[in-house]
């Protein structure tokens, strides 16, 4: 479902003067249906830069990056849209949103995007905000204004809301207490139930060990000094 294929990157420096620093050569991986993958590797050898090639947020300098039948490297933007909208979910790091744009709607966003009805969309994003403990007084608010943690479930919430047929998780488990983090769990291991094929970084082990069949180091693609 995920595949990449030797796959290069570099960064122009424009504030040195435009020089060229090369941080990946040879990236290669592969998730099947089904399967959850975890990157691991140092901080700055390249984790997040691999999934953001992958969502399509960074240009590949070479190589080849296959997301079902889209292939990533070079795709024009529509294409990367229609991909997110319909097969590639995405929970990153930071909560990205529209200001004043009330939670609920901000989880049930991804449902309209599909062409889902209103009222499915708004009572789907309802219950995964309920499952993931986001009291319903909150619902009618901007996430912008919530603690660290309540934007991390709110964005969970968003990114598990569509059954996608691949996702990409950056830190799920971060900022999360014991028994959040254990909803979270559970939606991956569901995700992976019904075919979802995830790659993830997860810093924490514990949690790691509970949901990946399988550790890919980035490490041997990177050719930072």
């Amino acid at each position: 479902m995920i595949a990449v294929q030797d796959v290069s990157k570099s960064f122009t420096l424009h504030n040195q003067g435009s020089a060229v620093l090369p941080v990946m050569a040879g990236a290669s991986l592969r998730v099947a249906p089904g399967e959850c993958v975890g990157l691991i590797g140092a901080s700055g050898s390249g984790k997040s830069t691999l999934m953001r090639m992958i969502w399509g947020n960074y240009r590949v300098d070479g190589g080849s990056i296959r997301v079902g039948e889209t292939e990533v490297a070079g795709a024009e933007p529509r294409r990367i849209i229609a991909l997110r909208r319909a097969t590639l979910g995405y929970v990153s790091q930071f909560l990205r949103v529209v200001p004043r744009v009330p939670t609920l709607d901000v989880v049930a966003d991804p449902l309209l995007a599909l062409g889902l009805p209103e009222a499915e969309a708004r009572d789907r994003a309802a219950r995964m905000l309920t499952r993931l403990n986001i009291p319903d007084r909150l619902w009618p608010l901007s996430p912008t204004t919530f603690s660290g943690g309540e934007q991390q479930r709110v964005n969970i919430a968003r990114g598990f809301i569509n059954a996608w047929p691949a996702m990409l998780l950056d830190e799920p488990t971060a900022s999360l207490d014991a028994a959040n983090r254990a909803v979270v769990l559970a939606l991956i291991a569901e995700a992976k139930a019904r075919g979802a094929a995830i790659l993830g970084i997860f810093h924490d082990e514990a949690a790691r060990a509970e949901v990946c069949d399988r550790l890919v180091d980035v490490t041997g693609f990177s050719v930072l000094p």
